[in-house]
């Protein structure tokens, strides 16, 4: 296998390496020159370029197009202008249109507008990999974004506090910004040099064009800025900015009978308090106290069957913000299939639900919190003139109890005992940003445990280095990342460790590892090495291999789905550079991937096809081919022997209309089958978008889905002394749907909703145990119980393996269906820069369906029917002190 995975690097690397191709012409760095004004004869802000201090600089232009038809000129041209004084930053544009009525001017929330726009980017670091992005909108609607890994990442949380106004006149439209200095992160200089570019995007032929030239195969977005110079004897401005709130909440809900702690609404009050304090200009400290995060939007339904964790992506504006300088993926790719969700810190265990469980008689009633609270937390985050990127986060969640009564009295217990996150980062930037070296340390401590808490680890820390060096421009990059993890606990918080579903110690046909009852502590590492080209022609290519031996586990303050995995992966991928008679822009792209265990084990090769493209009507689709020869499933059976799962394909495509229209569509559809029969799967989804007036959008959407598998795991049982892996035939299919509104009554106060309709509903039959689980041929592989073997009673299956008329063992139906609605509605008025006030109204309701009804026919009896729903009614308001 080794050799065939040298022989696949070779040739990647020689296909790539000869189908190279230079850039056509020399990109030539552009500069503009700045001049200070004084404070007193600076513009006011309000989108007309008449003030006389812009007199002072000259203009600059010719903007070049970069899509569709990159190096060629736009439609229409732009022009822009910039003067500082010692607290701001400001930028005039003319954004030339000859027919300025049919300018584009949708109305929408911050972040989220379309329509006709102007954007700048400031690289104040000069670091060439992260900048600063300030957008208008022709309808005055703001956007910002802090850009990190050279433009692959773009962060909508970051909310400055900056000014800006847009006005459409008879030559096209004009802009003004305001930027505070005390936004931006730069180092003192006598003679300051930030990287710079700008876009003008114009919306009727969806044509971006920029002022600094970026080919299309250029190798990244920030290394590619031009120069913003002439700025003198800048001094950096420290940020100090106090947010303090107020919410009330109230809850109402469907009162239980005899439970007092259900008596049908909750009432509270509360308050915090968020800070931003400069350190220093490059070095920013976060402080949160009592946080609420009760206005975001709650994560959509997911059924997990599999008995894995769902991967949620993190909402909450305090761990968002600064979050790439804390990213550490253990196994990110161009390929993917590598677990990309894979981090060494994950946010959303910080608050998580309680752990604990109280044991309680009969007839007791429980009142468990939610979410543990978040005491308080600190973020220290930044980058140095050095080149030192430094990000440090400390937070302390509270003890929570549940209460119980129960017969004799009250009594409170233990599900969540204090504990104490810490995340350190640090990058070295070298070799004029080409090449940087980083490292992580987590820590994970909880206080003494109580006896009924012993399955937590008392400690979990993770340590991580990591390199990027970049070459011919950036063309090429070798990187690599290498992680350790280490838990301590009773031995029961690591033997159920080592038992979890991540690690399945205790597989029967496993050699390499077993479960030592005895331990008190678990090591293991990790980590990821590869090597690509992303810039200079057609082609472009990756391949690596990433590993996570069978100890290391990262899951008290990170997230990891699998250990004791092995994969070796490729990709290569070719790029148009310019429009045909088809196609504005497309892509095809080949994937594979080889995995193995420790122990040796060939346990799966995939290989891929896909393709995207955006045709010249603005219509974009995709689709995508995926064969799977080999697989086997150390999973599969929970804790039993490696399942050998029968080689399958699927096939993937996807349509999306002009998304400039009004009206507009997407659709996509899957179809994977296993050659033998023995699973399939079908998905389509829709979504309809629709917005009849600049200032309100509708969209609606659905997904369904359709699984079999004749190999689904059902449990473990014992059969005197024998293990029984039982399985059955599932049929489970998942309805959602989803209805979004946006109405933005102007830039600073917007309605928006947001509901989903969730079912889930799996039937079980012709129920087998293993015999044979890596047999080549299907049938081998188990042996089916009869009728005279097993039988339903009481929601439970009897089974008579023997057939001697005594029962032998038991399992619990597994059918099910689960039916959820969820909804959010925010009012958001933002009455002062930065200060906010939102009333907020979210629904959940959530039922046990019948496996057995159509699922419309259970949708509407559980959700549209008598069932009350758990409301939540929230009013929060912030006040931002920026001193």
């Amino acid at each position: 296998m080794f050799l065939r995975l040298r022989l696949t690097f070779v040739l990647c690397f020689a296909q790539c390496a000869a189908f190279a191709q230079q850039t056509d012409s020399i990109v030539v760095k552009r500069v503009y020159t700045t001049k200070p004004v004084l404070s007193t004869n600076a513009p006011v802000i309000d989108g007309v370029l008449t003030d006389s201090s812009w007199d002072l600089v000259p203009w600059s232009g010719d903007y070049i197009e970069n899509t569709p038809d990159e190096n060629t000129p736009p439609t229409y041209q732009t022009k822009f202008k910039i003067l500082y004084d010692q607290k701001f930053l400001y930028i005039g544009f003319r954004c030339y249109d000859e027919e300025p009525s049919k300018i584009v001017d949708r109305l929408s929330r911050r972040d989220e507008f379309e329509g006709d726009w102007v954007e700048i980017n400031i690289d104040s670091y000069n670091d060439k990999r992260t900048a600063f992005s300030f957008t208008i909108s022709a309808a005055s609607v703001k956007g910002d974004e802090f850009v990190s890994n050279n433009g692959n990442s773009w962060d909508a949380s970051w909310n400055p506090i900056w000014y800006a106004k847009a006005q459409i006149d008879e030559q096209g439209w004009t802009a003004e910004m305001k930027i505070p200095l005390s936004q931006l992160k730069f180092a003192s200089a006598e003679d300051a040099v930030w990287g710079f570019q700008s876009t003008r995007r114009f919306f009727r032929a969806e044509e971006r064009s920029m002022w600094q030239r970026m080919p299309a195969d250029a190798p990244g977005w920030v290394s590619s800025f031009g120069e913003l110079r002439g700025l003198k004897n800048l001094k950096p401005q420290r940020q100090l900015e106090i947010q303090p709130y107020v919410v009330g909440k109230l809850r109402t809900y469907e009162a239980e009978p005899m439970n007092p702690f259900q008596d049908g609404s909750d009432l509270s009050l509360a308050g915090g308090l968020d800070a931003k304090i400069g350190i220093t200009n490059d070095l920013t400290l976060d402080l949160t106290i009592n946080p609420d995060f009760g206005q975001v939007e709650a994560d959509p339904s997911a059924i997990a069957l599999d008995g894995f964790q769902i991967f949620f992506e993190e909402k909450r504006p305090f761990f968002i913000e600064n979050n790439n300088i804390f990213n550490y993926q253990v196994s990110g790719s161009e390929a993917g299939n590598t677990f990309g969700s894979d981090n060494l810190f994950y946010s959303r265990r910080i608050g998580r639900s309680p752990q604990g469980y109280p044991n309680t008689p009969n007839g007791a009633f429980i009142d468990l919190p939610e979410n543990t609270n978040i005491l308080g937390a600190a973020k220290f985050s930044g980058k140095t003139k050095g080149g030192w990127s430094i990000g440090i986060l400390e937070s302390i969640t509270g003890k929570e109890h549940a209460n119980i009564d129960e017969p004799g009295g009250r009594r409170r217990e233990m599900v969540e005992p204090l504990t104490n996150y810490f995340v350190a980062r640090v990058q070295k930037d070298f070799n004029e940003q080409q090449t940087y070296v980083g490292g992580i340390f987590t820590a994970t401590n909880r206080e003494s445990l109580p006896d009924h808490l012993d399955f937590l680890h008392r400690a979990g820390y993770t340590a991580g280095v990591d390199f990027k060096h970049q070459w011919n421009d950036r063309d090429w990059y070798v990187g690599g990342r290498m992680v350790y993890s280490h838990v301590a606990g009773s031995t029961l918080a690591i033997s159920h460790t080592q038992r979890s579903i991540r690690h399945l110690f205790q597989r029967i046909d496993a050699d390499h590892v077993t479960v030592d009852p005895n331990k008190t502590s678990l090591s293991g590492t990790g980590g990821n090495i590869q090597l690509g080209k992303v810039g200079n022609g057609h082609w472009k290519f990756e391949t690596g291999a990433t590993w996570r031996s069978p100890e290391l586990e990262l899951n008290d303050l990170g997230f990891m789905r699998q250990a004791d995995d092995i994969r070796h992966y490729a990709w290569v991928g070719y790029q148009s550079l310019k429009p045909n008679t088809l196609f504005r822009r497309y892509q095809i792209n080949y994937n594979h991937w080889s995995v193995m265990d420790f122990q040796g084990n060939f346990n799966s090769q995939m290989f891929n096809t896909n393709s995207n493209q955006t045709w010249l009507n603005n219509w974009q689709s995709g689709m995508s081919l995926d064969y799977a020869p080999i697989q086997f499933s150390t999973t599969a059976l929970r804790g039993g022997p490696r399942l050998k799962w029968s080689p399958e394909s699927s096939a993937n495509i996807w349509i999306n209309t002009d998304f400039r229209k009004k009206l507009r569509f997407n659709f996509s559809q899957r179809v994977g089958m296993a050659f033998d029969q023995s699973s399939n799967s079908y998905t389509t989804a829709f979504q309809v978008s629709y917005q009849p007036f600049n200032s309100f959008s509708l969209s609606v959407g659905s997904e369904y889905q359709r699984y079999k598998n004749k190999l689904q795991f059902v449990d473990n049982l014992w059969y005197g002394t024998l293990p029984r892996y039982l399985n059955a035939k599932l049929d489970q299919e998942t309805l959602s749907m989803s209805v979004r509104f946006n109405y933005t009554i102007n830039p600073n106060l917007t309605i928006q909703y947001w509901g989903q309709p969730f079912i889930s509903k799996g039937e079980y039959n012709q129920f087998k145990r293993i015999s044979n689980p890596t047999a080549s041929e299907f049938n081998d592989r188990f042996v089916a119980y009869d009728d005279t073997q097993i039988d339903l009673i009481n929601n439970q299956y009897e089974i008579d393996e023997n057939r001697d008329s005594q029962v032998d063992y038991y399992v619990r139906n597994p059918n099910f269906s689960v039916v959820q609605f969820r909804s959010n509605l925010v009012v958001r008025w933002e009455y002062l820069p930065g200060s906010e006030v939102y009333v907020v109204w979210s629904q959940d309701v959530a039922q046990l369906g019948n496996p057995q009804d159509k699922l419309v026919h259970s949708l509407n009896d559980a959700v549209f029917g008598d069932a009350t729903p758990q409301n939540i009614f929230l009013i929060k308001a912030t006040y931002r002190f920026a001193l």
